[in-house]
């Protein structure tokens, strides 16, 4: 492990997790608390769906609003360029 990187100890749906890399800890607090509330609220609208189907779920949201956020940044981008024509 480079001298960069921490450990981090999260909890997630009642499962701990050690995740490694180069955040700071508010930041992964936040990741981890907003990845709790979602996988949380996936399971409690499907209360059949098991933990594994929840998260992949959960995957799914997130890399769609992760396309939707680089399309409306590439738009913004590309508008900022042809003013500066």
């Amino acid at each position: 492990m480079s001298a960069d990187k921490k450990r981090f100890k999260l909890n997630i749906a009642g499962k701990n997790y050690v995740v490694i890399g180069d955040s700071i800890p508010e930041h992964m607090q936040t990741v981890a608390r907003l990845t709790d509330e979602q996988l949380k609220e996936i399971m409690h609208s499907l209360p059949q769906i098991k933990r594994e189907d929840a998260a992949v779920l959960l995957a799914l949201n997130a890399v769609s609003d992760q396309i939707k956020k680089q399309n409306e940044l590439d738009k913004l981008k590309e508008k900022n360029d042809n003013q500066e024509q």
